[in-house]
């Protein structure tokens, strides 16, 4: 009887099931047939990872073989969408909030050594003495000979209030030294530096939309004010590469009263579609604003940008930004693990998308297809000037990037400029503000004997193309007959090249100067250097001292040069910025 009872149960239990779900596929049939599509796949998954644990030749390891798998997965979506482990879970809390437990340094690894790249101003390595060029020898008796950065930052990282015995070898010392330090929350600040750059303009830099970035920058704004002389700032985004979006509508704030519409966000479901009003009361919404930009300006940069365009609030000026107007989102998976992945896009006051690649449809060989100029839509500011969407944010004034020279960038990643600051710092106990501080001609031939000293080798673009030449010469059975000529021109390519260190002289004594005040005023003096020949910020201050052209840019009604993605968008405010 209670078998018969249960039989008719189990049967009841699948009626109902059966129901459920077919009448769920009335409803959403996709959904049904992707859920027979997960269950198959995962179960060939499953039964093919079980095969590969009995019968490979070597001892496989599930869980790195499964991350392999889910990130080659997930980047055939898009770059942003991310699986996070738990081993992981801190270091994107830091990307999310710029806050972590550790000494507050940075480190690098020089050939084979782990050495302070940069500690952090009064973090516990900057108040235990530790200085960049330090070498770190053990950490809690772990020697560190053969580990990454990341297997050291993982041995200094941990909870606040817990201590970490390093061994640190100091250069010029014969022995290390034990230090004990206790760690602290490190809060790694959004905005590093602000002031002012001239007698009437100010400066912020923001170098991410982490926690508290709108925060911090109407600080900084309520600060610059203080001066009776402003008369405008300079807002920095050039290679912020975005964060929190709801710090992008804070930054926003700052200059544009409450209820102001910021951006929409678009995506499959409809919880994720809303949109995003300042709601508190402004700082200055007069205050002329200049914004710079840079292919590295991306994500909640292009909001902040965007929306100062579109709303003719200010003048962007640089490169074009990035083109990413895509919106993340987190959701938590088993095992303390978390998916991070696109939701949606976002639309700015004006109406338009700047996502410049389009990675649902994709081209034959995988890539992702990039908006060509000819189908970029036409979309207006409040003022009635035309902008695109397509392809990030195009500056109103336009700069040529800055490119490094091939010297110079070999200088850095060979450590000739890092070592040779340390160096000078030994010597020097102090230096000038940095914003007053400069080599002298005799310090700087020091340095460039200094690189001579260390046999100083480096392969151009030249050099790339003439070995080239070379090969392809051997192959064709040319190159006995133009071996000589060869081997001139890379004798006169090779003593051209000595003259490099000096035909680059204010690149790379730049970069040396800014390394060198590093030591002394941390990342404040290093911006403060780089500041001095920043084209970009000059042209910021002349451009918000030039109040005739400031508003002529801002006020001044461009012709379409191609028809309005929609009509209705001709006209401010566009009906889905209403």
């Amino acid at each position: 009887m209670i078998k018969l009872v249960l039989e008719k149960l189990k049967k009841f239990r699948l009626l109902i099931m059966a129901f459920a779900i077919g009448g769920y596929a009335l409803l959403s049939y996709s959904f049904t047939d992707n859920y027979f599509e997960i269950s198959k796949n995962l179960d060939i998954m499953t039964t093919m990872l079980r095969e590969l644990d009995l019968h490979y030749v070597d001892t496989i390891k599930p869980g790195e073989l499964m991350k392999v798998g889910i990130d080659a997965m997930l980047e055939s979506l898009d770059p942003y969408t991310d699986y996070i482990p738990e081993s992981e879970i801190e270091d994107f809390r830091f990307m999310t909030t710029g806050e972590y437990g550790g000494i507050g340094a940075l480190v690098q690894k020089d050939s084979s050594s782990i050495e302070i790249a940069e500690p952090y101003e009064n973090s516990p390595a900057a108040k235990a003495g530790i200085k960049a060029g330090d070498k770190i020898l053990r950490v809690d008796g772990i020697v560190l000979t053969g580990k990454n950065t990341d297997d050291v930052g993982k041995l200094l990282k941990g909870q606040p209030g817990t201590s970490v015995k390093l061994s640190i070898l100091s250069p010029g010392a014969t022995a290390p030294v034990e230090k004990t330090l206790i760690r602290e929350a490190i809060t790694v600040s959004n905005v590093p530096y602000s002031g002012m750059i001239s007698d009437d303009i100010g400066y912020i830099r923001l170098t991410e939309f982490t926690q508290d970035a709108g925060k911090n920058v109407r600080v900084a704004l309520m600060d610059l004010e203080k001066n009776p002389k402003l008369k405008g700032v300079v807002l920095d985004l050039r290679n912020n590469p975005g964060g929190l979006l709801n710090e992008a509508i804070e930054v926003v704030n700052v200059f544009e009263p409450k209820n102001q519409l910021v951006v929409n966000t678009r995506g499959r479901m409809k919880e994720w579609n809303h949109v995003d009003l300042t709601t508190n009361d402004p700082v200055d919404t007069n205050i002329h604003v200049a914004v710079l930009v840079n292919s590295g300006s991306a994500s909640a940069s292009e909001i902040v940008t965007g929306t100062i365009q579109d709303l003719d609030r200010g003048i962007v000026i640089g490169t074009r930004s990035y083109g990413k107007g895509l919106v993340q989102q987190t959701r938590p998976l088993s095992y303390d693990a978390q998916i991070k992945f696109t939701i949606a896009k976002y639309y700015i006051p004006s109406g338009r998308c700047i996502q410049a690649l389009d990675y649902t449809h994709r081209n034959a060989d995988g890539s992702a297809g990039k908006v060509p100029d000819s189908l970029k839509s036409a979309w207006r500011t409040k003022h009635g000037r035309v902008v695109y969407d397509g392809g990030g944010i195009d500056p109103d004034i336009k700069m040529d990037p800055h490119k490094y020279t091939a010297v110079a960038i070999n200088l850095q990643t060979k450590y000739l400029i890092f070592n040779y600051a340390t160096q000078y710092a030994m010597k020097h106990p102090t230096i000038a503000p940095a914003n007053n501080f400069a080599l002298t001609d005799d310090e700087y031939m020091d340095f460039v004997n200094y690189v001579k000293s260390h046999d100083f080798k480096y392969t151009t673009k030249t050099d790339q193309l003439l070995k080239q030449l070379k090969e392809s010469t051997q192959t064709e059975n040319y190159y006995d007959d133009l071996k000589d000529a060869y081997a001139k021109i890379t004798s006169d390519i090779d003593e051209a090249k000595k003259n490099d260190l000096i035909k680059n002289k204010d690149e790379i004594k730049e970069l040396l100067e800014e390394e060198i005040a590093s030591r002394y005023y941390y990342d404040k003096g290093r911006i403060e250097v780089g500041l001095k020949n920043d084209k970009e910020a000059a042209k910021g201050i002349a451009l918000l001292n030039d109040e005739t052209r400031y508003d002529s840019i801002i006020k001044t009604i461009v012709p379409a040069t191609r028809p309005f993605h929609n009509p209705a968008m001709a006209s401010w405010p566009p009906k889905e910025a209403k």
